[in-house]
């Protein structure tokens, strides 16, 4: 049975500049803490998500999650399922996407702990996120892990089927 994990992805379509020219459409992401993404910007960064036991409903393991990691609970808004997406370590995503504005004070993530330096017996806790943010759609494309990618797809296929005529 593959790990299971939920994750939401907020989006919003960007405030017009001062020319009035909108900046499109903008995703929250989160990068990665600990040692190994430290001083990695490209492709180290995750929607808010985690894993769910057999039988918890994944929205509320994406909620929950999205709390954890971010230390603030996620917008109300609708959440929509945007499907479920295998990773290359097998793993599987269940994303929901939602339109929000969200602006924590802070990113108070919850901590994992882990022996750093390797093989030296020294546990240390890191933060599982230390940065999310808003980025335009073409930059998170840089910044998400190449697995999430399919998600972000998800979404702006998502957005051009919901905006089509009945």
């Amino acid at each position: 049975m593959p790990i299971r994990s939920a994750g939401i992805l907020l989006y919003r379509q960007a405030p017009a500049t001062p020319g009035g020219a909108p900046d499109g459409l903008q995703v929250w992401i989160a990068h990665m803490g600990g040692p190994f993404w430290a001083r990695k910007d490209t492709h180290a960064w995750s929607i808010p998500k985690g894993e769910y036991a057999d039988g918890e409903d994944p929205l509320a393991a994406a909620l929950r999650e999205f709390a954890e990691e971010m230390g603030t609970a996620a917008p109300e808004a609708e959440y929509r399922l945007l499907g479920e997406f295998r990773q290359s370590s097998g793993k599987l995503i269940t994303a929901y996407a939602a339109q929000a504005e969200f602006a924590p004070e802070a990113i108070n993530s919850n901590t994992f702990p882990l022996e750093w330096p390797k093989g030296s017996g020294k546990i240390q806790h890191y933060p599982e996120i230390d940065d999310a943010r808003w980025f335009p759609e073409q930059e998170a494309r840089l910044k998400l892990v190449k697995g999430q990618l399919p998600i972000l797809d998800a979404l702006l296929e998502d957005m051009a089927g919901s905006q089509t005529p009945a």
